[in-house]
């Protein structure tokens, strides 16, 4: 893999929800952090997924304000499929299990293609997520070729 062209940047997705207090709390419970400095209670939590990538939770009436297009009903209307990849099998298993628990839904069960392994659900609010892993030595070995030379 290449060096990305602009390593300093981190990627934020913002995301309605129905109620922030109760999706955070949900994706908290799946092990994600929260950064409080962009978090106000009711209206927008700020996720951490990872060093490089967090979800911002806005409630329906706050991303209205931003969003210069009507936001889509995620139960009746896939907008995007968010993925997060894991360190381990084991993660994925874990992390889908609570959120069924957590009132998720699933999407797909276990797909596994020995060298990623995922699970999928929908959110308390419909949004479909994938979770995956992906063994680091076999990904690259698996890739076709002209995958592994584009630049």
């Amino acid at each position: 893999m290449d060096a990305p062209a602009h390593p300093s940047r981190s990627l934020i997705v913002n995301m309605p929800v129905a109620d922030v207090e109760r999706s955070k709390a949900f994706f908290l419970k799946l092990g994600f952090g929260l950064d409080p400095r962009a978090s106000d209670a009711g209206n927008n939590a700020l996720i951490v997924f990872g060093d490089e990538a967090s979800v911002m939770l806005s409630s329906r009436e706050t991303f209205a304000k931003y969003s210069k297009l009507p936001a889509a009903d995620p139960a009746t209307h896939a907008l995007a499929l968010y993925s997060f990849t894991v360190a381990s099998r084991d993660e994925v298993d874990t992390i889908s299990a609570t959120a069924l628990a957590e009132g998720a839904t699933e999407a797909d069960g276990a797909e596994d293609f020995g060298f990623m392994y995922t699970r999928s659900f929908f959110d308390l609010d419909g949004h479909g997520w994938q979770i995956m892993w992906i063994a680091p030595e076999e990904a690259a070995d698996e890739q076709p070729a002209e995958a592994s030379t584009a630049a």
